[in-house]
């Protein structure tokens, strides 16, 4: 199962507005999971939702194989002859949606309570005994690629092999530690003395048990609205990848991410195929200052501080990131497979996210070669202040910023939004308005009426010259409305990866205790649910669901043969069409095939793009090994060649001297808040001169605009 978290924010007036009540006939008030499914199935969900999904025995089947793989997705407890007993109702969630009885959902927790015991006997008994890594055998990590154990006992067995490839995992590092202790203690001419093989492996089994004491006294203080939440949530994967039901407390920590007032490392995690996966670095989070952690990036274990880490592999999210979350100031030490395969450890720092570095800011460039001047501004995301308090706003930076550089005269000017995952849709409508003198901006569609068409209703502009705008896979949402807009009006050259992410769907929080009735109230909280309630379009009609923003400049991307965006994600919404909108797009007379075909030719040229797109080859072949050996040399070699690779592309950087970054920024130097910005600024400035996307979004415009005094002189 695929699942990505990236959301859009839309204003209050574009909500769909609908009423009703529970039903007041409806289920034994005790029972908190039938009034849920109530609730959600048979109201919300009938009433809101985009997507409209017939209920029938298709869809049952399709519910029950999601909610295996949520329940057990590895495949570690349950056995053939169990999944046969639950097989009797995977016809019949149709049914209960629709009123009818359907014993799946306890009969499960009951076969899973038994399994639960019975594992929790199994890796005792294994970590009791070593383990020999001069074996020769393997083990399949990817659930999908296994079927379940006919067995208790081939249960077990595969139980001593993850436990084993655990092990090796820790023993390794623990090798690995020893040497550059070694190393480090005969530099400085200090005595080392090593521990022995036996009594690293001792250790590593020592530490495991303690980790999987934790991992499965969690699991069994697990209640039945803990699996009850699994279970709809199960069923709510078929209406599409951004639709879920959250219990209070995970709303809660939701609410915590998604305010900007972080204090952890920074990262946005998701659960996908039972991984803990990074989607999303937070701008200015103590994991965006360090650099290292990345978005697709697997944790496999946390530990805080010195104390020993706990596998979160499996794990429910919310208790994983519990583990990660923590305390400004302390430590937190996470286990992290990159997309190659390499296992490393990285040491975070958790602190309060530095929220300036989340906001909009700019610079000009000066191409020494070309004589050119380029306005670059940097948006992380479409903020804005929902809350009404007198906050910041997206739109108002990036006006504020335009007018900085257009004091300076630029020949150009560029708008990064790569890694830039959305935001406020007013933000988007307003800030496109700055670039064209009026029109519509985007299509809203709903379950029930016409589309909504946002426009820009004031008329001027606050720039006219030539404009750029940068995008990745992982600009998504309210960046690909900007760069759609902008593409459509034909007012700016779109350059970066294949595509941007595909996300054009709307989602909206909805609180179930306001649908509950009163008869029902002592059940409450009963938590929330996101909603995927409307579409967006292009003014040209096209859906950016999907197929996202092609670019009319493409340059290679580190992703580019890895499966991500919206189209990876199980049950996305599909792309369509609806009815144009009229617009007068602009006539440059630049033919941006020619820009294109420049790009290419100095790409290939580009010592630092070709290395790029080596590494993309290479972590597309690393990403499909899903084996993994368990003797201990084998496993060295891999490890050790995989860091020697990593090693040709870990600084995909290079100073370009013939940049000068100039600030548009003035500092107080007798500030001590102006004196953190004048630091954090001179930083980025460093960045700019030694990112070649940038570097090459500046070549394009350096065409662009020749391009653009030709056209105007009539030249050739």
């Amino acid at each position: 199962m695929k699942k990505k978290l990236i959301f859009i924010a839309v204003p209050t007036v574009l909500i769909l507005i609908f009423s009703f009540s529970i039903f007041k006939s409806g289920p034994d008030g005790s029972d908190k999971t039938l009034v849920l499914k109530d609730i959600i199935f048979r109201g919300l969900i009938n009433k809101a939702h985009f997507n409209t999904v017939e209920l029938n025995d298709d869809f049952s089947r399709k519910a029950f194989d999601q909610y295996l793989k949520r329940v057990d997705g590895n495949k570690h407890f349950f056995i053939k002859e169990d999944v046969k007993k639950l097989e009797q109702y995977k016809d019949k969630i149709d049914d209960e949606l629709n009123g009818q009885p359907n014993p799946l959902l306890v009969t499960t927790i009951g076969i899973w309570d038994q399994r639960v015991a019975e594992a929790e006997q199994y890796y005792k008994e294994i970590l009791a005994t070593p383990f020999d890594f001069d074996q020769d055998e393997k083990v399949e990590l990817d659930g999908e690629k296994r079927e379940y154990a006919s067995s208790t006992d081939e249960l077990r067995e595969e139980w001593r092999k993850y436990l084993k490839y655990q092990a090796l995992l820790r023993y390794y590092n623990k090798i690995e530690g020893q040497e550059k202790e070694a190393e480090a203690a005969k530099k400085e001419g200090k005595e080392f003395t090593p521990k022995t093989n036996e009594a690293l492996e001792a250790s590593v089994r020592e530490e495991l048990l303690k980790s999987y004491n934790n991992y499965f006294d969690r699991l069994n203080k697990m209640d039945h609205d803990d699996k009850a939440a699994e279970y709809i949530n199960a069923i709510l994967t078929l209406y599409g990848p951004h639709t879920e039901f959250y219990p209070p407390e995970e709303k809660a920590n939701f609410d915590i991410d998604m305010s900007g007032q972080l204090e952890g490392i920074g990262a946005q995690l998701s659960l996908i195929d039972g991984e803990v996966k990074v989607v999303r670095i937070v701008p200015g989070s103590p994991s965006w200052k360090k650099g290292e952690l990345k978005e697709e990036d697997v944790i496999m274990k946390v530990g805080q501080g010195d104390e020993e880490p706990i596998s979160v592999m499996g794990m429910p999210l919310k208790d994983a990131v519990k583990m990660i979350r923590g305390k400004k100031g302390t430590e937190v030490r996470l286990t992290i497979k990159k997309p190659d395969g390499r296992i490393t450890v990285y040491s975070i720092i958790r602190d309060v996210v530095v929220l300036e570095e989340s906001y909009a800011k700019s610079a000009i460039i000066n191409h020494k070669t070309s004589g050119k001047k380029i306005g670059v501004i940097h948006l992380p995301s479409f903020y804005a202040d929902f809350s009404g308090k007198g906050g910041r706003s997206s739109s108002t930076d990036v006006k504020a910023e335009l007018e900085k550089l257009t004091k300076h005269n630029p020949d150009a000017i560029l708008i990064d939004l790569r890694f830039n995952g959305g935001g406020s849709l007013q933000d988007v409508v307003d800030m496109t308005g700055y670039f064209i003198d009026e029109g519509p901006v985007v299509q809203v569609n709903s379950k029930l009426g016409a589309p909504t068409i946002l426009k820009d209703k004031s008329r001027g502009v606050v720039y006219d010259g030539p404009l750029g705008v940068m995008v990745n896979h992982f600009s998504a949402s309210a960046s690909e409305i900007l760069a759609a807009a902008l593409q459509d009006y034909n007012r700016a050259v779109i350059i970066g990866s294949e595509s941007t992410f595909g996300k054009g769907t709307v989602q909206r929080f909805l609180e179930l205790d306001y649908y509950l009735n009163s008869s029902y109230s002592h059940l409450k909280p009963l938590g929330s649910l996101k909603l995927t309630i409307q579409k967006f379009y292009r003014i040209t009609g096209k859906s950016t669901q999907w197929k996202g923003v092609r670019p009319d400049v493409i340059l290679p991307d580190t992703y580019d043969f890895i499966d991500i965006g919206e189209k990876s994600l199980d049950f996305a919404l599909e792309y369509d069409e609806i009815v144009p909108q009229k617009f007068t797009a602009l006539n440059d007379n630049i033919d941006k095939t020619v820009l294109s075909a420049k790009s290419q030719k100095r790409v290939k040229d580009n010592e630092i793009f070709q290395l790029t797109v080596e590494n993309a080859k290479r972590l597309q072949k690393q990403r499909d090994k899903t084996s993994q050996t368990l003797n201990f040399e084998e496993f060295m070699v891999e490890q050790k060649k995989l860091e020697e690779e990593a090693k040709k592309f870990n600084d995909l950087k290079k100073v370009h001297e013939d940049m000068e970054v100039v600030s548009v920024d003035t500092f107080d130097e007798s500030s001590e808040l102006d004196k953190i910005r004048k630091t954090n600024m001179e930083r980025w400035y460093k960045e700019l001169k030694e990112n070649v996307y940038l570097y090459e979004s500046m070549l394009v415009m350096d065409d662009y605009t020749n391009k653009l005094s030709v056209a105007q002189t009539g030249a050739e």
